[in-house]
């Protein structure tokens, strides 16, 4: 089985759109074998997203929802289909060719491989996400196509800059009230979506995933053997986006309260000086490959997700603790959004946002093993794919009545 992805990038003004030879991408998840029993009465689906979100490309870098779980649908047996629009230059990944240009500043190709694509595919269902353009525009074309639409919100969109533009913001809500189905990444972001007016018998939480052979399975020692780590200090840390919008700055302030007892780890794009003074003993492994964060999760004792009190922090679905939580990880969180419901059970795995020294007492309880924490969080993406696969069907049956 395979999905194919459409990469769209317009390249000149003048220059036509151009058919690149199109190669399939293996239906795997993040590299691995999709087991599962192969759908009785497969349908056509069509993804529409755009190609780089959550800060990562969709196709070279094959990460999260929108590529975990189109893959798993198609690995089971439905035929599906992407179209991604990349809103700056971009290189094709390795293997797979691509009609690749800039969606911006000609929109007007990215919505003609749109049309080429339901006109060829004739799909039986959309599945959109991404942001608010997005889900709006897919919302038209499935009213002009009589094709149901399923509306993916990974993160609260009316945060996005995009939505500053006049209107777009009500379109979105209209968009969102009128679709067939919507997946939420979480339940607090549902409750938002409802709120604003989607009816609450349509909007479906499916979280974030991993994929099934995310955790390496491999020793403490041997994860810091690989990744150079002190085989015995006491080790704190995080992976991600090191931003002050994350209120990253907590983790550094809490560093320098834990400078006598453990050792701080970061890995992560960002700048450094959110963090702030770090003690001296800090170690920083800079951007490391996705695989090699599962290994960063192995060697360490305590994972700490930091985050703030804003419209991203409250209807985020926390990645990284899930991830943590896959690899066996012992968690520290902030109390904001998913990951406050999420770790509910286990209050003293939760501090304040911006209480850098409640984040030490926390971390420390954990070291000194006086902390519980709760089992694994995270859900194979393959069980994702089918709660999605359940929607999408639910959608296309509705469509009929």
């Amino acid at each position: 089985m395979t999905v194919r992805w459409r990469s769209c990038v317009a390249r000149t003004q003048h220059e036509e759109l151009m058919t690149a030879s199109e190669h399939p991408i293996r239906a795997t998840s993040a590299g691995y074998p999709i087991s599962g029993i192969l759908c009785p009465d497969p349908v056509r689906i069509l993804v529409l997203s755009k190609r780089r979100y959550t800060g990562k490309d969709l196709l070279s870098e094959r990460y999260g929802r929108l590529w975990e779980i189109p893959a798993e649908l198609s690995g089971v047996g439905h035929e599906v289909r992407g179209v991604v629009a990349a809103y700056r230059a971009e290189c094709a990944a390795s293997k797979v060719g691509w009609l690749s240009a800039r969606s911006a500043p000609h929109p007007l190709m990215l919505g003609h491989a749109w049309r080429t694509s339901l006109g060829v595919f004739r799909p039986d269902v959309i599945w959109a996400s991404s942001d608010a353009a997005h889900l709006i525009a897919a919302m038209r074309l499935g009213s002009d196509w009589r094709v149901p639409v399923v509306l993916d919100h990974y993160d609260d969109y009316e945060a996005f800059g995009l939505t500053r533009w006049t209107g777009l913001t009500r379109r979105l809500r209209e968009a969102t009230a009128a679709a067939a189905a919507v997946t939420a990444v979480g339940h607090r972001l549902r409750s938002t979506l409802i709120e604003r007016g989607a009816r609450p018998d349509r909007v479906h939480v499916i979280p974030n995933g991993v994929p099934e052979a995310f955790d390496p399975a491999i020793s403490r020692d041997e994860a810091r053997r690989r990744l150079g780590l002190p085989r015995d200090a006491p080790l704190f840390g995080t992976a991600g986006a090191l931003d002050e919008s994350r209120g990253i700055g907590d983790l550094g302030r809490a560093a320098m309260h834990l400078a006598d007892e453990a050792r701080l780890v970061i890995a992560g794009p960002g700048s450094r000086a959110a963090l702030g003074a770090l003690p001296e003993g800090a170690i920083d492994l800079g951007v490391l490959p996705h695989a090699d964060v599962a290994v960063l999760f192995r060697a360490l004792d305590v994972g700490v997700v930091c985050n703030r009190e804003t419209p991203f922090g409250r209807h985020c679905h926390p990645m990284k603790l899930v991830e943590m939580s896959a690899c066996g990880l012992p968690v520290v969180a902030t109390a904001v959004g998913e990951a406050a419901l999420l770790l509910a059970g286990t209050p003293e795995a939760l501090y304040p946002a911006g209480d850098a020294q409640a984040l030490a007492v926390r971390v420390r309880a954990v070291l000194r093993g006086t902390a519980s924490q709760r089992p694994s969080l995270a859900t194979p993406w393959q069980v994702l794919a089918r709660d999605v696969e359940h929607v999408l069907e639910s959608a296309i049956e509705s469509g009929r009545r």
